[in-house]
């Protein structure tokens, strides 16, 4: 394991904590399956886990048995002997450990001087020559870094507030969320072109060519070795790039946006991956409901952009679903509901590859190989829940 040093006696050092990041990759994949749940307020729920061959639904309605410890350490070596690398891919680092923010030195970091057409927009990214006091402040043995990969408007920041709110953590008013545990990072930030720039161009933001890749891999990587970094902004309000912001490494990185698993040299610092695949239907709906209320685009404007963005979107984001070790799958109910509410009430799956680094699949039943198919409201004397029912399937596929 690599020695990140000590910080001088007079610094405040958190109380060590037991961190086991087989343990922390096995509880955000349960609560994974819970945040999709949440997704559906009532109707069909479909939280399916798949485990590469087989599907598992379990209901919302039952009080999950979670495996949060992840494998046992005989079996977490054997599984992961037989299907490839264990959860964080610990990268060392020779390097001095700063004692204060204030003593970090800094240099530029890779991709800083790509144009895209509008000037060299990240020339202030850096990254510090030195490992984070941070590092030590918190106790964190090696940050565990997540990506969320999904189509604008399809939920990610919704997900994984739900995802923050479901391990208790609290995180900063800040343009990246910073807390105790968890750092989100959004990888708009890492467009290479504002929102005037590619009106002009007609580059649209999901296209490659609107963002830097070789910043954002030298970056990610930078965190997992426990350095911080100076990370550009990208202003929803505004559609600019604003000046850096200054990001420490912490115990799990979460990274979101439309491509984290696209490149190889990014995927190469991902622990674990997820996918959220919203059906055509259900994504318009949301997209214009968020458009309109929180960035007041007009209706039309986003109807006229989902359209144009289709092509790209099957080129550069959806190509990411076979990269992904759990896919969110959220599609409008089959249930008998009122016409136009089909996208209220949502079908949610999710599905999870079986052998991926050593991680156990998620099951809300103990028993693996359960079959359950049940309908809640079905029949005199059965549990209450609201217009139109529940759904729920927990089965092999």
């Amino acid at each position: 394991m690599t020695s990140y040093g000590m910080l001088p006696e007079t610094a405040r050092v958190v109380q060590p904590k037991k961190t086991n990041v087989y343990a922390i990759a096995s509880v955000v994949a349960n609560v994974a399956l819970v945040g999709a749940l949440l997704y559906t307020q009532t109707g069909e729920v479909g939280a399916s886990v798949a485990a590469s061959s087989r599907v598992h639904v379990a209901p919302r309605m039952v009080a999950p048995k979670f495996s949060m410890s992840g494998l046992r350490p005989a079996q977490r070596e054997a599984r992961v002997a037989a299907h490839g690398k264990g959860v964080v891919s610990t990268v060392a680092l020779d390097a001095p450990v700063a004692t204060s923010e204030d003593s970090m030195t800094w240099s530029s970091a890779k991709g800083n001087e790509v144009d895209a057409g509008m000037g060299q927009v990240h020339i202030e990214a850096a990254i510090s020559n030195e490992v984070s006091p941070v590092m030590a402040q918190k106790n964190i043995q090696r940050p565990v870094i997540f990506g969320v990969a999904a189509d604008s408007g399809c939920g990610k920041s919704t997900f994984l507030r739900r995802v923050n709110a479901i391990f208790g953590t609290t995180t900063s008013k800040a343009h990246t969320p910073t807390g105790d545990l968890i750092t989100t990072i959004c990888l708009d930030d890492f467009h290479t072109l504002d929102r005037t720039g590619r009106a002009d161009t007609g580059i649209s933001a999901l296209d490659v060519r609107a963002n830097n890749f070789a910043l954002m891999a030298d970056q990610l990587k930078a965190l997992k070795q426990g350095r911080a970094i100076k990370k550009p902004i990208y202003n929803h309000d505004t559609g600019a790039i604003d000046p850096v912001e200054t990001i420490h490494p912490n115990h799990i990185i979460i990274v979101e946006g439309l491509h984290p698993m696209l490149d190889k040299d990014v995927i190469e610092s991902l622990d674990f991956t997820f996918y959220i695949d919203v059906s055509d239907p259900v994504k318009k709906a949301w997209k214009i409901e968020r458009d309109m209320v929180e960035r007041g685009h007009k209706k039309e404007d986003i109807i006229a952009s989902i359209e144009s963005r289709k092509p790209d979107f099957e080129k550069f984001v959806e190509p990411q679903k076979a990269n992904a070790d759990v896919i969110i799958s959220i599609e409008p109910t089959k249930l008998d509901v009122a016409p136009g509410e089909e996208t209220k009430y949502l079908n949610t799956r999710l599905i999870q590859k079986e052998n991926q680094h050593g991680i156990r699949p998620v099951y809300m039943f103990e028993e693996e190989g359960s079959t359950v198919d049940w309908d809640p409201c079905a029949g005199p004397g059965a549990m209450a829940c609201p217009y139109p029912g529940k759904r729920v399937r927990y089965y092999n596929e």
